[in-house]
């Protein structure tokens, strides 16, 4: 260590005297127990007050081009008027202070803006709690309880709504220009509409960028599904810079198939094999579940379509086929979507088989909306989904394991369409 490294950790040690020093001064005046410290007129409260004055203070000083105490230069018309008081919002309750003003109203401050009635940090934790599930009526309890502030429903409302525009922002975002794999799935939630309140759907779209991260694509509200509203959908994905997608996994939704050939003639349709496996499970005999979903295997497992095509024949033949005989009649209504599922290695297969990532997904969205008995408007519905996938796709940063695998495979498959991504992503 030279010379002017020890000056500078001396002198670094003896400023974290001075800090303990004056911080000891101020406890003897004021206490160390827990309300002297965190209380309503405690010793925190009181240097937040003094920090922020002192800011504003020095915004004040650089505005006017003079520090407080000193006479204004020769000829200048704007100096000093007063201060006046405002009331702050906080995180561990309300803070008055006295924001300072200039003869010409000319002075517009950084640090607490003009009409700012809530310190950074106060919104963000009411959208956190609003986003884990809580409602209004929770957190105005939580903010009476915790901090001893009642909170009115309009303002917390006020705070949560101040997201719309990032809602607004995130569903309209361009996409990337191809994807390898995007699942869609519906979950059903309450809304007001109309005066009535009705069961909506709100389908997500899951997707699979080609370097094998995770995104929500889409979100969208509709009352019905049926081809048009999917045919809406593509045009929309279409409109935000998506030009490919290899493969589209979905569960039943009627109208996609077509609408998702229409947009995307390239793109290989596949259904949720594990969904169709599970087809009006609750009419099976209870003792025949095991026995069936064992001979369901046989086919999703076969090696190729022939092979499954030969393995649905013979259950369709067997005695547990003929006393279901609508389980054969769904594999066979949904054939070829099915199809597309045998070109693939196993690898490939363990991505595509089930929209079951998309509805763990679901799921963990369910959780959070579950507080509520119903939406006042699609907005609404749109918002609190919003935040709840914000919070839960915050850890999504890496490929699948598997991905490795499925990368070679998609490769050959699909040639160029997957090839000129790579190229693309690394010139």
């Amino acid at each position: 260590m030279n010379e002017a490294e020890k000056q500078e950790r001396k002198a670094k040690r003896a400023a974290e005297e001075q800090q303990r020093k004056l911080i000891r001064e101020l406890m003897k005046g004021h206490g160390s127990d827990r309300e002297a410290l965190f209380g309503p007129g405690g010793l925190i409260k009181q240097l937040t007050k003094a920090l922020v004055e002192e800011a504003l203070a020095g915004e004040l000083s650089h505005h006017l081009g003079y520090e407080k105490g000193e006479a204004p230069a020769a000829g200048a018309g704007n100096h000093r008027n007063g201060n006046s008081r405002k009331r702050l919002k906080m995180d561990d309750g309300e803070l008055e202070i006295g924001v300072p003003r200039d003869r010409e109203a000319g002075f517009e401050p950084q640090l607490i803006k003009k009409h700012q009635r809530r310190f950074e940090g106060f919104d963000e934790r009411v959208i956190a709690r609003y986003a884990g599930g809580m409602t209004v009526r929770e957190i105005r309890r939580f903010l009476e309880e915790q901090y001893g502030e009642e909170v009115s429903p309009d303002l917390i409302s006020a705070v949560t709504d101040s997201v719309q525009g990032e809602v607004d922002e995130w569903r309209t975002r361009p996409l990337d220009r191809s994807y390898a794999l995007v699942i869609f799935d519906a979950l059903y939630v309450k809304i007001r509409d109309e005066g009535v309140v009705k069961n909506k759907a709100v389908y997500l779209a899951l997707g699979t960028r080609m370097d094998g991260r995770k995104e929500v694509i889409g979100l969208w509200i509709g009352a019905t599904e049926g081809a048009k509203f999917w045919l809406r959908v593509m045009n929309e994905l279409k409109g935000r810079g998506l030009e490919d997608v290899l493969i589209a996994v979905v569960d039943g939704l009627k109208g996609f198939p077509e609408a998702i050939r229409g947009a995307y003639p390239q793109t290989s349709v596949q259904t949720c094999i594990v969904h169709l496996a599970r087809f009006r499970l609750s009419f099976w005999s209870y003792k025949d579940r095991e026995a069936v979903a064992t001979e369901l295997k046989t086919i999703y497992r076969a090696m190729n379509a022939g092979e499954a095509e030969q393995q649905l024949e013979r259950f369709a033949a067997s005695a547990l086929g003929q006393k279901y005989p609508m389980i054969a009649e769904s594999w066979e209504k949904h054939w070829e979507e099915v199809i597309p599922f045998f070109h693939y290695p196993m690898g490939v297969r363990k991505m595509i088989y089930t929209t079951n990532a998309i509805e763990s997904l679901n799921m963990q969205v369910r959780k959070v909306i579950k507080n509520r008995g119903h939406f006042p408007s699609d907005e609404a519905a749109a918002k609190l989904i919003y935040l709840a996938l914000r919070n839960i796709t915050k850890q999504w940063k890496k490929a699948a394991p598997e991905w490795a695998e499925a990368t070679r495979q998609l490769a050959i498959q699909y040639g160029e369409r997957f090839t000129h991504w790579n190229q693309r992503q690394s010139s």
